[in-house]
């Protein structure tokens, strides 16, 4: 019956007319369906475009909390730096003291020696599997600091009890800068500065400042030359028992008298340009039994 022939009249009543709509029934049935299809995709879609609105929210959110995370790594990563400069700050100036009072070799560069390098800060975000080792680095540098840190708190210990052993011997070991300036020529190997294309052996290190700086004694001792010593210059040598000795050249005048008693910090000369020098200079050596070594390494301030 929904197959045979329908006929729709249309009506119109100011005009008096009509009009006839021939349809089928199986015509009717499509359109219906069609309604009705039209209507789920609709509902569908709207149902569809709702989900994605609450996952682009989610997705949003997840992205802003992986953000937070990525700050807050690049800022422990910082912080984590510091604390390691910190650390290695530390046991250099522990290893310092320890060469002072022959309880250790040379310091070396320990820096690399602290939980290796991290993982460069960027304020990009990071993938999930790079956060994760992020964390794993951080947690195992964390677990390495705190190692450190618990064994140099034991070396500190064994070292203060050291120092209070043999507060004589400190008091007479040079630890301070000679004089202020700036550091031109290092303990070593070196271009020779009076000759082109040659080399030479520098015994101290030099301190270039104005004619007439102070230059104080870095410890305490006796005072065993006090005069113009060749290629030195004027220059002063002070014994600080233990086989220990300072020398300053290149003095511009000399206050020190031989025979002196000085402390750490007494000034005993001038900075100058006497002797064979390039300019106004101090050139400083620390000498243990007479053998000329790394003055940086007895300087703590």
């Amino acid at each position: 019956m929904l197959f045979k022939k329908y006929h729709i009249l249309i009506l119109r009543d100011r005009e008096g007319g009509s009009s006839q709509l021939r349809l089928r029934g199986w015509v009717g049935v499509f359109l219906f369906l069609l309604l009705v299809g039209f209507a789920a995709s609709t509902i569908y879609l709207w149902g569809f475009h709702y989900r994605s609105q609450i996952l682009e929210k989610q997705l949003t959110g997840a992205e802003k909390t992986i953000k937070e995370q990525n700050t807050q790594i690049a800022s422990m990563d910082g912080k984590l730096r510091l604390l390691q400069g910190d650390l290695a700050r530390i046991q250099q100036f522990d290893a310092k003291l320890r060469v002072m009072m022959n309880m250790d070799k040379d310091p070396a560069d320990i820096s690399g020696n602290l939980g290796g390098p991290l993982l460069a800060a960027s304020s990009q975000p990071l993938p999930l599997y790079r956060q994760e080792l992020v964390a794993r680095r951080v947690h195992s540098l964390l677990d390495q600091l705190s190692t450190d840190a618990r064994m140099e708190e034991l070396r500190q210990q064994d070292l203060l009890h050291a120092m209070r052993a043999n507060r004589e011997v400190l008091a007479s070991t040079p630890s301070i800068w000679p004089t202020d300036g700036y550091l031109t020529s290092t303990f070593g190997r070196r271009a020779s500065p009076f000759g082109a294309g040659t080399s030479d052996f520098h015994k101290g290190i030099d301190i270039a400042n104005r004619p007439g700086t102070p230059v104080r004694a870095t410890a305490q001792g006796i005072v065993t030359f006090a005069g113009w010593d060749g290629g030195y210059g004027n220059c002063v040598v002070i014994n600080h028992g233990n086989n220990i000795s300072t020398r300053y050249g290149h003095l511009q005048q000399i206050s020190a008298k031989l025979g002196q008693a000085t402390n750490r910090g007494d000034v005993i000369g001038t900075v100058g340009s006497s002797g064979r020098s390039t300019g106004p200079h101090l050139h400083y050596e620390v000498r243990v039994g007479g053998v000329s070594v790394n003055p940086l390494r007895y300087i703590l301030n």
